[in-house]
């Protein structure tokens, strides 16, 4: 990673933009969709280095900023939205004891305190679990709400009255005596009674054992299942959960009640939001009314009057943190008095007065006993080590993640290695050290050919990703490309969708690729029979695929899927060369020149690169500059296989797609270059190109200098701006179909 004072103000720009893209979408895989891809530790690590590069240069702080960002908005859901009263906010991180440090010193200057007044704090264990507010009035449950985005969360009220932790009537219990350490003044307060309105916040939790005996009921409904219908039992068709917040966010998150009362979700407290009152002072009392009112909170709560004691208290959790019956991931610290709170306020985010020490990743050693290769739906050879059996962080880990050949390479493992896990969060495990790779032993050497298909598996120049070239002959891409291939924006087959390949899969109909689509009739009597198919329904996809017999040549070549051959850069192949039946010959002359033509020594890469453009758009006989070496290597590669040129020629002996012919209308658009920016409501963006074409004009993707023209639909962002700054055109959609229409189209 680039030191930041080595960083020009564009490439910090450029860092901060990724930054803040990458962070939101591992925001939202944790927050909203429960399933993160990540580990805590490479989340944090992003976080910081945002955060780093945002200290360096304050004036390129985004509007998207993470630090701008609470949890994840609540997107499609069948629960109600509600807007908090008060912002649920997040936490900033401590990684280490200095920072707790740097954490109370802040405090100290921000109050301007001396330097003997003690700064007592309070500590407790930091569940790992869904944010959950929970509003009461006069005492009672009126409604219960999710994080969210810290500012509209989810409605669970139904869902919070099932468990029971939670009161649906708050005791009025007089509690204890007077706070300690009160402040200057009192707060807003209604002497010992509880307030008419106080909304508490916490965490909803599953303990590890109701974890693991739920994934343990699951399983067993599923064998029972299997036997009531008398087919044997899968265990791969049981959906168990991942980890206990998954399972916790995904019981409680139900928009049927009675499905969460049959979960064991658990509740702790650990603050408030809206308030009408706050009886004490400070937040260690206040913690302990909540607590008096029938609402748990953490045993592990404590106050402590040094930074010393704060820390020595994260050293015994952390110490029993395996043995704890939920699952936590560090401890939080909180300014005790109330009133220095309400003083210290808040950043964009999170409050001044707190603060999460972070528990670093968990390890544990183990034996590499073997390395698997999975193949992806897109080809992807992905290596999965297979360990004996190790628990980590009170976790029982047997797979690790290896993620590329590269990665192997840089850890030098190979089966019979004695390894370092980690485990962060509450992904698959990685290996971070090898604690034998000095040990004679042979390297492995990563596959050359997929192991589902035996077809070549190959990297691209400056890719780490080893591929399967076997496309539509893999089974493990079979599903997905073919899904492709009648998708819309290809040979469009209606009727054809993913559960119909998905069954004419299994019945071994589409065995030999999308060829077997166009011989999908000889089937129609078994077809009939089955369930959901009736004789009108499978006439008309029949109808459909018939249809189909001579495709738009471009259509049919974007629908094979070869790598980097988009929609666009099909026409534009297609242009040049007019019959697509010449492609396999020019595949073959472009493999022949990288194979006779290879970097010359001395030679820059640029010269290289430049060298072998001019080559392939000469081979290829166009002179688009989408065209590049990626796509004419693709093309190598993919009828370099023998199982593909075989697919090929069976496909054109079902399929006849005429000579591809551009024909263009004269139009106002002529010669012009058009980019299309924005959501388009009466077309794809796919059949604006075409159409731009069709009219004599060039469809780009950016906006330049060279631009003619912008159509802008709603939504619009950074393309408008930057065609309204160089004084470009813009019209809407509906003058660009004023346009079409005048040039007759």
């Amino acid at each position: 990673m680039t030191e930041i004072k080595s960083l020009s103000e564009a490439d910090a720009a450029n860092e901060l933009m990724r930054l803040a893209k990458t962070i939101a979408y591992h925001g939202k895989r944790y927050h909203a969709d429960d399933a993160p891809e990540i580990p805590d530790a490479d989340y944090d690590a992003l976080v910081r280095r945002n955060n780093e590069l945002e200290a360096a240069f304050p004036h390129l702080i985004r509007a998207d900023s993470p630090n701008n960002q609470v949890g994840a908005a609540v997107e499609a859901s069948p629960l109600a939205k509600i807007t908090h009263a008060q912002r649920m906010m997040s936490l900033d991180n401590a990684f280490a004891g200095e920072d707790v440090e740097e954490f109370a010193a802040r405090v100290r200057r921000f109050l301007n305190l001396e330097g003997s007044e003690p700064v007592a704090l309070t500590a407790e264990d930091k569940i790992d679990g869904l944010s959950c507010s929970l509003r009461y009035e006069k005492g009672a449950l009126v409604q219960a709400a999710t994080r969210g985005d810290g500012s509209v969360g989810e409605d669970v009220t139904p869902n919070v009255a099932t468990i029971a932790d939670i009161p649906q009537t708050l005791c009025p219990c007089e509690g204890r005596g007077p706070s300690p350490a009160a402040g200057d003044g009192p707060l807003p307060s209604q002497g010992h009674g509880i307030p008419d309105v106080f909304e508490i916040r916490g965490e909803v939790y599953m303990a590890k054992a109701d974890f693991t005996a739920l994934n343990d009921r699951l399983m067993e409904e599923g064998r029972a299942l299997a036997a009531q219908r008398e087919v044997d039992f899968d265990p791969a068709t049981v959906r168990q959960f991942a980890n206990p917040r998954n399972a916790a966010a995904g019981s409680l998150r139900q928009k049927d009640a009675s499905v969460t009362a049959s979960r064991p979700l658990r509740f702790l407290a650990h603050g408030w939001g809206e308030v009408s009152g706050v009886p004490e002072a400070t937040q260690f009392a206040m913690m302990k009314r909540i607590e008096s009112w029938g609402v748990p909170v953490s045993p592990l709560l404590a106050r402590f009057e040094s930074v010393e004691g704060v820390l020595a208290h994260y050293a015994a959790i952390e110490k029993q943190r395996a043995e704890l019956p939920y699952d936590i991931d560090g401890v939080v610290y909180k300014v005790d008095r109330l009133d220095w709170q309400q003083r210290l306020g808040f950043v964009a985010k999170a409050p001044r007065w707190a603060i999460a020490h972070k528990f670093p990743a968990e390890r544990a050693q183990t034996t590499l006993e073997a390395i698997d290769i999975q193949v992806g739906r897109t080809g992807k050879l992905t290596p999965v080590g297979r360990l004996v059996p190790v628990t980590v962080g009170g976790v029982v880990v047997s797979n690790v993640t290896l993620h590329n050949r590269d990665e192997i390479g840089r850890l030098g493992v190979r089966p019979g290695d004695r390894v370092v896990v980690q485990r962060a969060g509450d992904v698959i495990p990685q290996v971070v050290e090898n604690l034998t790779r000095d040990e004679p032993r042979a390297p492995y050497l990563f596959p050359g050919h997929c192991p589902v298909c035996g077809s070549e598996a190959v990297a691209e120049e400056g890719e780490v990703d080893v591929r399967c070239t076997g496309g539509l002959i893999c089974n493990a891409q079979k599903f997905e490309r073919l899904r492709h291939f009648v998708s819309r924006g290809a040979l469009d087959i209606e009727g054809l969708g993913e559960k119909s390949i998905a069954e004419f899969l299994e019945l071994g109909w589409l065995d030999k690729g999308p060829a077997d689509i166009f011989r999908l009739r000889k089937h129609r009597a078994e077809l009939l029979g089955r369930e959901g198919w009736k004789e009108t329904s499978v006439d008309k996809l029949f109808a459909a695929i018939e249809a189909k017999r001579a495709p738009d040549a471009a259509r049919l070549l974007f629908g094979l899927g070869i790598r980097h051959v988009g929609a666009v850069t099909a026409r534009d192949l297609l242009k040049g060369l007019g019959d697509i039946a010449r492609l396999p010959e020019k595949a073959a002359e472009i493999h022949a020149y990288l194979e006779a033509n290879p970097q010359a020594e001395g030679e820059s890469d640029g010269k290289y690169m430049t060298r072998k453009v001019d080559a392939f758009k000469a081979i290829l006989e166009v002179r688009a500059d989408g065209i590049g070496p990626a796509v004419a290597e693709a093309l190598a590669d993919f009828f370099h296989e023998p199982h593909n040129r075989e697919l090929w020629d069976d496909l054109l002996s079902e399929a006849s797609p005429p000579l591809y012919v551009v024909e263009t209308r004269a139009s106002e658009v002529s010669g012009m270059t058009v980019v299309f920016t924005g959501k388009l409501e009466t077309m794809s963006r796919d059949e604006a190109k075409s159409q731009a074409e069709a009219l004599g004009a060039k469809a780009a993707g950016s906006v330049s200098a060279k631009t003619d023209l912008v159509v802008a639909g709603p939504g619009a962002g950074s393309k408008l701006k930057q065609a309204s700054a160089l004084g470009i055109r813009v019209i809407d959609e509906a003058e660009w179909a004023a346009i079409v229409a005048a040039a007759g189209g």
